[in-house]
């Protein structure tokens, strides 16, 4: 699919999407839970699909109404062998762990940029838990045969907050008097997120400067009713479009939430945006900007909509967490400079900085989102601004967390103009 945006103002209110990473966690939880639990606004992005469809695979019942899904399950009781993960990074490591609780094998699949990310980390931890791990020479297919058994573990946290976040979940479900000690995590607020979320469901865990995570005695997750919060990280892109080009209110936005990319408000608030925060609702408006630094190593979903925003500031943005970008949907630090360079903005990387030179006009292109899903929404955010208008190729991509964007933008008054590929 190609997508036109035109250089314009916007204007108006809209609601940010669900958050993914918060309904997959839901999805998890509801999945170990006994019992039928009610998930309200839910997350309908192809990784919240995705997480359904293996909740379902493992054995649980599904039932979507209007406005939520009744997920009914005994805990993990897996119906099939194989479970596919789609493309999704988060539902591929928090579900292993989870569907390792089985006795029975199976194999773990996905599709798209999932088949080239690293798993290597799998075989290295789960053989520890007496899970039996293959994988082909690190990467999917991925074959696990459980059950596992929680024990006293140390992990490396550097490469992926997410594979903890599915460890943590599973331990819930069959720990006790164990503790999982992680070293150099990144990503901190994700996993708080995944505390909060298992607390929610009657799961508490003892958590010390995130460096250990004590299970006392055995504990169950209990179904329940849970709403999930507006995405901060969809919503970043709103705001920024605002930012550079208008004003907007989003709503539905938790200021108290425990996602880390509610750290875009940190960032509009150094680049000189004015900015009305409510407890569920964002005021966003234009404003003189200028460069700013800011560290995204915890957020690095966040360095997309920063470029964004960094593009229409005046002097040199300095971001900082670059090492975290390689294993995305893309190689986004790259994909992030050669898509920029094409409407003129330089950005230069210098190990784990990220250099954006702003305030040098953007210029109408031709460019590609990779099939990423927030190089797309950068690209369509700085077309705002620029001199012509900008053709995004794979324009598609949004459909992996945020299927409504091009209609969000076009209700703060964006214009856009969807082509199918011939």
């Amino acid at each position: 699919m190609q997508v036109t945006v035109s250089p314009g103002i916007v204007k108006g209110t809209v609601t940010a999407n669900p958050s993914k990473s918060a309904m997959q966690r839901a999805v998890a939880a509801a999945l170990l839970a006994k019992g039928t639990t009610i998930i309200r606004n839910p997350g309908l992005s192809n990784d919240c699909l995705a997480a359904l469809e293996v909740a379902e695979n493992l054995g649980a019942r599904i039932k979507r109404g209007d406005d939520h899904f009744e997920i009914t399950s005994h805990g993990v009781k897996p119906f099939y062998d194989e479970i596919n993960c789609g493309e999704s990074g988060l539902g591929i490591r928090m579900f292993t762990p989870i569907a390792a609780l089985a006795s029975m094998p199976i194999t773990i699949v996905g599709h798209g940029s999932l088949t080239t990310r690293p798993m290597h980390f799998f075989e290295e931890v789960l053989p520890q838990l007496d899970v039996k791990c293959s994988t082909q020479d690190g990467k999917l297919p991925l074959h696990i045969e459980g059950p596992l058994q929680p024990k006293d573990i140390t992990i490396d946290g550097s490469l992926s907050s997410q594979f903890l976040t599915g460890l943590l979940m599973a331990y819930g479900a069959a720990a006790e008097d164990v503790t999982i000690t992680v070293k150099d995590l990144k990503s901190k607020p994700y996993i708080a997120l995944t505390l909060q979320l298992m607390e929610h469901f009657g799961v508490k865990v003892e958590e010390q400067n995130f460096e250990q995570f004590r299970f006392g005695k055995k504990q169950s997750y209990n179904a329940t009713e849970y709403t999930v919060e507006g995405d901060w990280s969809g919503a970043a892109f709103l705001l920024v479009a605002a930012a550079v080009a208008g004003k907007a209110e989003v709503q539905h936005l938790n200021t108290a939430s425990a996602q880390s990319d509610k750290a875009i408000l940190e960032a509009l608030e150094k680049a000189g945006t004015h900015i009305l925060p409510g407890v569920f609702t964002v005021n966003i408006q234009q404003n003189g900007l200028n460069a700013f630094e800011i560290d995204a190593t915890d957020c690095p979903d966040l360095f997309p909509p920063l470029v964004a925003l960094a593009a229409n500031c005046n002097g040199t943005t300095k971001i900082k967490g670059v090492s975290r970008l390689a294993h995305k949907e893309s190689d986004r630090g790259l994909t992030l400079q050669e898509e920029f360079g094409k409407m003129g903005i330089r950005i230069d990387l210098e190990g784990d900085i990220m250099l954006v030179h702003g305030g040098t006009g953007i210029k109408g292109a031709h460019v590609h989102s990779h099939n990423d899903h927030r190089i797309a929404m950068a690209c369509a955010v700085a077309a705002l601004t620029a001199d012509g208008p900008v053709i995004i190729e794979n324009a598609e991509a949004v459909n992996k967390s945020y299927p409504e964007f091009y209609d969000h933008l076009q209700l703060l008054g964006g214009k856009v103009a969807v082509a199918a590929n011939s």
